[in-house]
């Protein structure tokens, strides 16, 4: 709000008037209100100081009576900026930042942290005459700041991407549009059980954060578990199996079981058929074999037509279940320690969001034993039909009674 009475008054003021005004909102904000108001204004905070004291009336005597009224520095009078008299300070103060593209890959603070006080310090070595202060103005008005990475390099991609997800968009809505189940599937990231440090930050009383372990070592009774997500694509409910053991093609395929019994078959009593989006790798995989085996059998259970359709690879990110589903549990559970397998059912499970999610979470002690070897003999009994387009991301596999 500064900044922007400040933007509308300026044109209209006169240096002095500027100095004062700027010096009263940094008097109503209080404490730390010059640096605020030199932030928002770009006024310096000997300026603002100077107007703070003349409000006081400390300057009165200093200053004849003519002048408080009438006096007013001529345009570009006063102590010329040191970025105005040094023509090659903003020059070398962007190349410290950047040393590869605009400046010396030599650069003394290439492989170090780039705070102002050092970015000063290196800039009065080179004979510049500067202060953290400035290098800090200079900075903002140079157009940087403490910024963070994101990841947006995907790396390569297949040509057929585009095509894929065009693919993957028209099944889907030919099995909505059928009153057919379509689910997003993929299992979250392990998480350890117990009172280790969980990200976010929790409404807590001031000076009472909840008491958590220093070092993050497995606690070995209670180890990891493996969330696996069902996502509801038309129905926006999500169903979770919190497995204690292995992440295997078994477990995902029990956990898909489970999700089928517990609320599937009761969603879509006249279901033939259930299209599975899922990545192209983990216990998921396209060239899981196990997988593919394990989806026969619950075919042959069911009767259903399992059609599968995997993202392509290096798009995991893009798989529904993790935005409209792992994200909100994530939100949901951050800044409270996982401590026990209750507390993890019951975070899942009470996972809302103001479009309607819903969630439903259970908890899966079973032993899935790791490494089961799938021959080629075992894999041609599955009934499996693969899609003209990328066969080995789009397949049924129908029930063998059929």
């Amino acid at each position: 709000m500064i900044a922007k009475r400040f933007r509308l008054l300026a044109p209209l003021l006169d240096e002095r008037q500027l100095r004062l005004y700027v010096a009263a909102e940094a008097m109503v904000l209080g404490r730390g209100g010059i640096s605020l108001a030199s932030k928002a204004t770009g006024i310096s905070r000997p300026t603002i100081t100077t107007g703070w004291k003349e409000l006081l009336g400390q300057d009165a005597k200093k200053i004849a009576p003519s002048a408080v009224t009438t006096r007013v520095r001529k345009v570009g009078g006063g102590r010329k900026r040191e970025i105005d008299l040094d023509q090659t300070l903003r020059s070398d103060l962007e190349g410290l930042i950047e040393p590869v593209t605009r400046g010396d890959p030599e650069s003394p603070l290439r492989w170090t942290s780039k705070s102002v006080r050092k970015l000063a310090d290196e800039l009065t070595k080179r004979g510049h005459k500067t202060s953290h202060r400035m290098v800090a103005e200079l900075l903002r008005e140079m157009g940087y700041s403490l910024q963070a990475n994101r990841k947006t390099a995907e790396g390569s991609s297949h040509p057929d991407r585009n095509a894929q997800f065009e693919n993957i968009h028209k099944k889907v809505k030919e099995f909505q549009c059928c009153d057919q189940p379509v689910i997003s599937v993929d299992t979250k990231k392990k998480e350890r059980v117990g009172d280790f440090k969980n990200g976010g930050r929790e409404l807590r009383r001031k000076g009472d954060p909840e008491k958590v372990r220093v070092y993050d070592f497995e606690i070995p009774e209670l180890g990891k578990v493996a969330p696996y997500g069902v996502y509801d694509q038309t129905r926006n409910a999500g169903w979770v199996n919190v497995g204690t053991d292995h992440d295997t093609a078994t477990f995902a395929v029990e956990s898909i079981r489970r999700w089928w019994i517990t609320m599937g078959r009761e969603a879509y009593p006249g279901a033939d058929r259930l299209l599975i989006t899922a990545d192209g790798g983990g216990s998921n995989g396209a060239r899981v074999r196990l997988w593919k085996i394990e989806l026969q059998k619950f075919a042959d259970e069911t009767g259903l037509v399992i059609s599968v359709s995997h993202l392509p690879p290096g798009t995991s990110k893009w798989n529904k279940v993790e935005h409209r589903l792992f994200s909100y549990i994530s939100q949901n559970w951050r800044g409270k320690p996982l401590v026990s397998h209750e507390v993890i059912v019951n975070l899942i499970a009470s996972t809302t969001t103001r479009t309607g999610l819903t969630v439903k979470c259970e908890l899966d002690t079973n032993k899935y034993t790791k490494g089961i070897k799938v021959t080629d003999e075992d894999l041609g009994q599955v009934n499996i039909i693969r899609d003209e387009f990328h066969g080995e991301w789009n397949y049924s596999i129908r029930p063998n009674s059929s």
